[in-house]
C-alpha cells in the first residue's frame, strides 16, 4: 500500500472522529450561546479546571498533530488545522487564561459579536458535517483516480 493511500486513510480516520465532534458541539454552541455565560463564568472561577481543560486540549491537539502529518488536499488541511487550533487553544488556556476569558467576556457583552459568534459556529458545524461525510462515506483515491477523470472511471495515460 502506498504512503499516499495510507495518509488518505489516516486523514479519513481522523475526520470520522473530528467531524461529528465539531458538528455536535458547534451546533450546541450556536443554539445555546447566551446560556453558556454562567457555565463559562463557573469554569473560569476554578483555575484548576481551566488548567486541566487546557492540558487536555493541548494533549489532544498534539495527538492530532503527531498522528496526522499530511497536508495534501482540503480534507487533510482541515484535519491538520483543527489539531493546531486545539493545541494552541490548550496552550493559551494554560499560559494566558485571562486573555481567553476577556475575549469570551467581550464577545458575550456585545450583541453584534454574539451574533457573529453564532454565525461562526453554524459555519463550523457545516465544516464538521463535511468532515463527517468525507470520513465515513468517501474512499481513498487509487493511483489511477488522482484526477476528476479518474473518479469518473477514466484511466489516465502514462
Amino acid at each position: 500500500m502506498s504512503a499516499s493511500i495510507e495518509a488518505q486513510r489516516r486523514t479519513r480516520a481522523f475526520a470520522r472522529v473530528i467531524g461529528p465532534y465539531i458538528a455536535i458541539f458547534a451546533t450546541v454552541y450556536a443554539i445555546r450561546l447566551p446560556e453558556l455565560v454562567g457555565l463559562i463564568n463557573d469554569l473560569f472561577a476554578r483555575p484548576v479546571l481551566v488548567w486541566l481543560l487546557g492540558a487536555v486540549m493541548l494533549g489532544a491537539g498534539l495527538v492530532i498533530i503527531g498522528g496526522h502529518r499530511s497536508w495534501r488536499g482540503p480534507l487533510a488541511v482541515t484535519v491538520s488545522l483543527f489539531g493546531w487550533f486545539v493545541a494552541v487553544r490548550g496552550f493559551l488556556l494554560i499560559a494566558a487564561p485571562e486573555a481567553i476569558r476577556s475575549g469570551v467576556d467581550a464577545t458575550m457583552l456585545s450583541p453584534t459579536a454574539t451574533t457573529l459568534a453564532r454565525i461562526f459556529f453554524v459555519a463550523l458545524a457545516a465544516v464538521g458535517l463535511l468532515l463527517t461525510y468525507s470520513g465515513w462515506f468517501t474512499k481513498p483515491a487509487t493511483p489511477e483516480q488522482g484526477t476528476l477523470l479518474g473518479d469518473l472511471g477514466v484511466r489516465r495515460r502514462r
